[in-house]
């Protein structure tokens, strides 16, 4: 049930798709050791077990690797969408994905916990280990970095009309 959005959430760790399904397994494994008291909520618990692992490997591998390359989003046009909508759509996800990809480590992590996986902040504070408060720092602090990034991708105004908040 939660494999699809454990391996997406290793790939963005590790950068490979394979080391993270090694990763996600490993959790796997590790739910099925578990006492059922000691787990709790077994969605949060599946996050953080993964997330510790994909942070062993890549302190074990001693480097980081390129991060996971820009997802391209389909553009074939829908009934009715005009193909230079189409196009703007997909230019904009295109500068989002790289904008993304330019913050620190520790906002694109919140960022993709909050937004990708739909993690409450709470759920967010105990995968990452960081207070409540610190997650809603680089939340905002990562949104901002965003919108500043892609203002000039965006146009000013499709920044202020909030197409990233």
């Amino acid at each position: 049930m939660h494999e699809a959005a454990l391996i997406a959430y290793a790939r963005r760790l590790l950068g490979d798709r394979e080391r993270a399904r090694d990763v996600v397994q490993e959790a796997f494994l590790r739910l099925c050791r578990q006492e059922p008291a000691n787990v709790g909520d077994v969605r949060r618990w599946l996050f953080t077990v993964c997330r510790n692992r994909a942070l062993d490997e890549l302190r074990r591998r001693r480097h980081v690797e390129a991060t996971a390359e820009p997802q391209v989003v389909n553009g074939r046009a829908g009934h009715g969408t005009a193909p230079d909508v189409v196009v703007e759509r997909r230019d904009a996800a295109r500068a989002a994905v790289l904008a993304l990809d330019t913050l620190p480590t520790k906002e694109r992590e919140v960022l993709h916990l909050k937004f990708g996986e739909g993690l409450t902040y709470r759920e967010i504070a105990a995968v990452t280990g960081h207070s409540l408060s610190y997650v809603g720092v680089l939340i905002h602090t990562g949104l901002k970095r965003l919108r500043s990034r892609l203002a000039p991708a965006l146009g000013v105004e499709g920044a202020r009309r909030g197409v990233i908040r």
